[in-house]
């Protein structure tokens, strides 16, 4: 019978094919956190230790289309040969088989007579070799680097699957940013300005209150956000429109101080808000908005809700598929499924002359997602 256990010496029990399978693993699992940063020097430097031993090859390298990137183990004397011999497999594109001719090694005592290199691909694109280097080559270590190989090209398809995933959240935090009224500015400023004479202080807390709502949805780093922040923000935008529609505009915020710390999309609040205003007020004497974040367990439930004319749900399905001119509700609910899963996408409860609730479920802890 297998014994899983260990013992009180520290010794493991095991057959030696466990400890193997143990040793593969272990080394992939440390290789991976590097290679999801793309094929760079520091990625391909920190990631060639462990995929030599992998390999158990006692030279290994990993070159770009451009040359060599790092070089693992003995005989570095090789290393200004290994662009070529990246070169000669990319031109080919599939493993080969290098010999000590084709190594040009002049080194009298030299123990790498032989190379099997290897192609790493990502989206049907040529990007660079894994090298393996040993003083001779068997059909097992040929197919052992050509494994590795495509397990290598994996982990930079998902590197650059994020670096997709993060250009597209940069491109959709750009197009929110230039989807921020500019009425909405020249309004605010407008507002401030009818109370420099009348009551300075309120227009220079106004001002400064301006200044640190769009400082904040400026910004130019970071996809998320803590929801303390980004509340702190809504609430300097209902101040502003406050100033501007008086007693018109009340507000009420609801929020439990254990969800405060979640993190969230970076200006995933701002436009619902902006949205509820818009609709709050409009054709009306005046508009009623809450605002209101719930501990649910594992996730924090925001609702965003006004009192006003509310929409044509017809109209709203269109403006989740990103198709009509509702600010930003597309745009957000793209944001919280690419981060969260298709099952954490808005809802949005309306219908004419009903008013408008939008909810958002944000998971509390989701991989990834971090202030």
């Amino acid at each position: 019978m297998r014994r899983w256990l260990r013992n009180r010496s520290g010794t493991h029990l095991g057959t030696e094919a466990d400890r193997a399978t143990f040793r593969t693993l272990h080394n992939a699992s440390l290789a991976s956190p590097a290679l999801r940063g793309g094929l760079t020097v520091d990625s391909a430097e920190r990631a060639a230790p462990h995929l030599q031993a992998l390999l158990a090859a006692p030279a290994l390298a990993i070159t770009d289309t451009d040359g060599l990137l790092a070089w693992e183990g003995i005989g570095t004397h090789h290393q200004d040969r290994a662009a070529k011999l990246a070169e000669a497999t990319l031109d080919r594109g599939a493993t080969r088989f290098y010999d000590r001719v084709d190594l040009e090694c002049g080194q009298a005592g030299c123990p790498l007579h032989s190379a099997v290199v290897s192609p790493l691909v990502v989206d049907d694109h040529l990007v660079g070799t894994l090298q393996a280097y040993a003083p001779d080559t068997s059909a097992m270590m040929v197919r052992a680097t050509d494994e590795i190989a495509t397990w290598v090209s994996g982990q930079l398809e998902l590197a650059e699957l994020d670096a997709s995933r993060r250009r597209l959240m940069e491109a959709e935090v750009r197009a929110l940013r230039a989807q921020i009224s500019p009425h909405f500015i020249y309004n605010s400023l407008g507002a401030i300005a009818s109370f420099v004479r009348t009551d300075p202080e309120r227009a220079r807390e106004l001002l400064l209150e301006f200044a640190d709502f769009t400082r904040y949805s400026f910004r130019t780093h970071g996809e998320y956000t803590t929801l303390a922040e980004e509340l702190r923000s809504v609430e300097r935008y209902l101040l502003l429109e406050q100033a501007r529609f008086g007693e018109r505009l009340s507000v009420k915020l609801s929020v439990a101080p254990e969800v405060l710390p979640i993190a969230v999309p970076f200006l995933c609040l701002q436009p619902l808000v902006e949205n509820a205003v818009r609709h709050g007020l409009a054709d009306a004497e005046a508009g009623h908005i809450s605002i209101r974040a719930a501990d649910s367990g594992t996730e924090c439930v925001i609702e965003v809700e006004d009192d006003g004319a509310g929409e044509d749900p017809e109209k709203v399905r269109n403006a989740l598929a990103g198709g009509a001119d509702s600010v930003g509700l597309g745009n957000v609910d793209a944001r919280l499924r690419n981060a969260y899963g298709d099952d954490y996408g808005l809802v949005v409860e309306t219908a004419r002359g009903a008013g408008t609730k939008v909810i958002l479920r944000i998971p509390k802890f989701a991989p990834g997602v971090h202030p």
